[in-house]
């Protein structure tokens, strides 16, 4: 059975990803919406419907990029629509045009996030472009992703065919996933190596580095208890000194001191280019992974590993306590 709890930004982002499989979780303000969390720490809602016989499980987005209010209000017309019979299209439509209508239905990502993927789009399926959806078949899209350097891009690629001609049947475009008989691409899963004595080390180098913004907000990704795109998105106007929480979230002791240290002189606490937030400090942080002596460890490794050693609780206070015994253990 799903465990159950009414669904809120601080308890979803601050669910650890199983070992093994999935984990499923629902939500008591519309028990009909749920949620999986992968080992990769993909966050999905979904809602179950029999149809025609067969449970069937509908995706109706990713978290964050789907909100929680929206997810719940979705409910309802997903149901609805998944006993409705699709309707056959005849009208022609070019996987260039279709790939558009995708990205504008279906797909909720912020700016950054979806140039980045119309880049890799326009990379690697050029050659589809021009071809009617209703035409493409398994060999074009095998050709394509025989064309994708690296496993882990082609992985990706193919999931993102796979969704684009799902939604494509969806539509009445197409009768078959032409995607669906490709042999899916395996990826060696990465080995994560980061440990108490690893976080230790890790800890030390951040604090050598020269950059006091990076610095800081290195610091914050363990300190904070949260994934780097919150950690560098961090607003002022979020940070409450007088009850140590950051919106929603409780600071842990260092946190407090961290922050307070910092110059307030802007909206972002951690500065990127143009006075905008910090957003992929990727060549300080491989510097610091560099002296660290631990190449292969990402911000990700940092959080997640962070999550799986804290005890979550719901009471706010408790919570802080159990960050502050969680560092205090780590780095006494």
């Amino acid at each position: 059975m799903a465990h159950q709890f009414f669904f809120n930004s601080y308890i979803l982002d601050s669910l650890p990803s199983p070992e093994t499989g999935f984990d499923v979780v629902q939500d008591l303000s519309e028990p009909r919406l749920r949620m999986y969390i992968t080992q990769r720490g993909v966050k999905s809602f979904f809602v179950r419907k029999r149809i025609n016989g067969r449970d069937k499980r509908i995706i109706i987005g990713k978290y964050p990029e789907t909100d929680i209010e929206d997810a719940r209000a979705k409910v309802a017309d997903v149901l609805d629509n998944a006993t409705k019979k699709i309707p056959t299209r005849r009208k022609k439509i070019s996987f260039r045009d279709f790939v558009d209508l995708y990205l504008n239905h279906k797909v909720r990502r912020s700016e950054d996030s979806l140039n980045k993927l119309k880049r890799s789009i326009n990379t690697h399926f050029r050659d589809l472009f021009d071809k009617n959806i209703q035409d493409i078949t398994e060999s074009d899209l095998q050709k394509s992703l025989d064309n994708i350097a690296g496993r882990a891009m082609a992985l990706r690629m193919q999931e993102l065919l796979q969704s684009i001609f799902n939604y494509a049947v969806d539509m009445g475009y197409r009768k078959d996933n032409p995607s669906e008989h490709i042999v899916k691409i395996k990826v060696m899963r990465r080995e994560r190596k980061l440990n108490k004595s690893g976080l230790q080390k890790l800890l030390t180098a951040i604090k050598k580095e020269q950059n006091i913004n990076l610095r800081s907000a290195f610091l914050m990704l363990i300190y904070g208890f949260a994934p780097k795109t919150k950690v560098f998105k961090m607003r002022w106007e979020d940070l409450d000194f007088n009850h140590d929480m950051w919106g929603d979230m409780p600071l842990s002791d260092r946190a407090v001191l961290l922050l307070q240290d910092l110059p307030q002189d802007g909206e972002w606490v951690f500065i990127g280019r143009g006075r905008f937030h910090l957003t992929d400090p990727r060549t300080a942080w491989k510097r610091v992974v560099h002296n660290a002596h631990m190449p292969d460890v990402t911000m990700d490794d940092v959080h997640k590993f962070l999550m799986r050693a804290l005890v979550w609780n719901p009471d706010k206070d408790n919570l802080r306590n159990n960050m502050n015994d969680l560092l205090d253990d780590l780095f006494a």
